[in-house]
This record gives structure tokens, sequence and C-alpha cells, in this order.
């Protein structure tokens, strides 16, 4: 009998969770109707971009396998300035967006992108999935290698400082790409937004601040500390970076490791002092 009222207790709550699944999914398409966007994806742009800011008005915005066009169409609201898109299908036309067939994989497509927007972008965006064939480990796997080729892309369309957005299913790979983006930008965040499916393993990778210095988290170099730091630590200098090693003296010759990178300077970790 207990075990009976336990799978019926069990069945009801995935019954209620899945209704209010099917609802939500129901509600952002109602709204995308409504509110003219091509597909419900397009709310969760607004809630990345309302949370973490990631598009300003007149930024430069590119948009890596776009179709069916709904972010672009947020893109081009939220900025007015320079929008593409890029996809192997065709994308309908969007007031003030251009948009061209290419293979965001192939590197010729930097080139494609840079004329179309005329110069770096701002900000990089893609939503793109690839096609599920309901082998988890096999999609999640090419989602990554989807991600690692947006990334790869995003890095040489970008201004520096600039900002990037990326859907991932989540999965054994997950952190490792995530580590690879930290070594890339400023600030990066795990984010799922509202409009997300809760039944859904996406998520989104939010990195702002894209770095141009010329070292990354957990390099391990051997540096000499040239002068002290308001801070009393002790202050090295790569290729014209700064490089703040905590609890150096000046004259040291020292083995450290890049713990975080900054826009303008680095914190590093003593390894080995060199005498």
């Amino acid at each position: 009998m207990a075990t009976a009222v336990r799978a019926n207790l069990y069945h009801g709550t995935m019954a209620f969770y899945f209704e209010m699944a099917r609802d939500q999914r129901d509600h952002y398409y109602r709204l995308a109707k409504q509110e003219g966007y091509r597909a419900r994806s397009a709310y969760k742009l607004l809630q990345i971009n309302e949370k973490f800011h990631i598009i300003k008005r007149g930024d430069s915005v590119v948009d890596l396998g776009a179709a069916p066009g709904g972010w672009l169409q947020v893109a081009a609201k939220l900025s007015g300035g320079s929008i593409v898109g890029v996809d192997l299908e065709g994308i309908a036309p969007i007031p003030g967006v251009k948009t061209f067939v290419a293979d965001i994989t192939h590197e010729s497509t930097v080139d494609l992108v840079k004329d179309a927007l005329g110069g770096d972008a701002d900000v990089v965006i893609c939503d793109a999935a690839p096609n599920l064939t309901g082998a988890w480990h096999r999609d999640h796997a090419v989602s990554v290698d989807l991600a690692r080729s947006a990334l790869k892309i995003a890095k040489k369309l970008l201004k520096p400082r600039g900002n990037f957005v990326v859907k991932v299913f989540q999965g054994d790979l997950f952190l490792d790409y995530l580590n690879e983006v930290r070594k890339e930008f400023s600030s990066v965040h795990a984010h799922s937004p509202l409009a997300s499916r809760k039944e859904s393993a996406e998520t989104y990778v939010v990195a702002k601040k894209l770095l141009t210095s010329p070292v990354r988290r957990g390099d391990m170099l051997d540096v000499q500390i040239e002068y002290l730091g308001k801070s009393g630590d002790g202050v090295a200098i790569v290729e014209g970076f700064a490089i703040i090693v905590r609890k150096a003296q000046q004259g040291e010759k020292l083995r450290v490791k890049i713990d975080a990178v900054k826009p303008n300077f680095a914190f590093a970790d003593i390894l080995e002092r060199k005498g």
C-alpha cells in the first residue's frame, strides 16, 4: 500500500512539473507570436542581457548560427547598430540586419563577417545547436565542439574588451570548455535564463571583456620584480603588461603562476624564488 502511495505521489509530482514546463513553453511561444519575434528563444537573449548587459546601445553585433532570426531581432532592438547574422540556412530579411549563408566552423567566415560588419564586433552571440541524435554523450560532445568553433571565431571577430554569449549542453566536457572561455575573458558566468525549458540541459556561457594580455590564467613563467605597488606586492612587467605578484620583493627573480587576468593587469602566486 505504502509503495503504491509513493508511486502515485511520484507520478503526480512528475506530471505537475511536466505541466509547468509545458505551460512555460506555451507562455513564451504565445508571447513571441504576440510581439513579433521569430522564435521563443528571443526571450532568452532579452533575459541574459537584462542581467549581464552584454549588448549596449550602438554596439556592433554578430550572431553565429542565427536562423531563424529571433536573436537578430533582439540584437537590432537593443543595439540599433550594425548587426550581422550567419547561418548554414538562409534567413528571411530583417530591417537593418545583414545576413548571409556561411559555416561558422570555417576560417573564411571571419573575413566575410568583417566585410559585412565593416570592422570588428563589440559582441558575438551564438544560440546554435547541433542536430540531435538522442545519443546524449554524442550530442553533448558535438555541442561543445560547436561552442569551441564559436569561441575561436569570436576571438578573431571581437574588439578588445568585447563580449561573447554561447549556448552549450551541460555534461562531462562542459567544465573544460568553461575554463577555456575563462582564460580569454575577464568575467565569465554559466547562466540559464527563465525562458529556457526546465527539462533542457542547455546553459549559456556569458563572457565579458575579451582579454588582449600576453598571459593567461594558469600560465607559469619566470619574472623579475621591477617595483612594489601601492598594496606592497611586487610588480613584474611582461611585454608591457603588469603582473602583480603577491608577497614578492623588489629585485627578486621568481617562477610564478598566473592566478587571474584582468584587462589591464594580472595576479600571480610565487612557485619558486630563484635567488
